[in-house]
């Protein structure tokens, strides 16, 4: 069953954020996610949006997402992320095939 992290991100420091933007996607594949969406115009239809770029990503599986995220490769990454942005993330499982 497919799994799923969206982020919810405001840039700090858009150089430090760019360097994580450009090495990051690659890291991904290579875990079998892929992005389903990545910035781009919002339009809030409930509720307050607190930051300001979305990204959602899935995986082959809750197992294959965590270990991207808790790889040797992208924990520098993900320290650069967090000094150079402001986010909320989540992870979830999707449904399954015969749902």
């Amino acid at each position: 069953m497919a799994a799923y992290l969206l982020a919810e991100i405001d840039v700090t420091d858009p150089e430090g954020f760019e360097a994580y933007r450009r090495v990051v996607p690659n890291l991904i594949a290579r875990f079998g996610g892929r992005y389903l969406a990545r910035g781009g115009a919002a339009e809030v239809l409930e509720g307050e949006r607190r930051l300001k770029r979305t990204v959602l990503l899935e995986f082959p599986g809750m197992a294959t997402l965590r270990a991207f995220y808790g790889s040797p490769e992208y924990q520098p990454l993900l320290a650069l992320r967090q000094a150079s942005s402001q986010s909320e993330v989540l992870i979830f499982d999707g449904l399954p095939s015969d749902a």
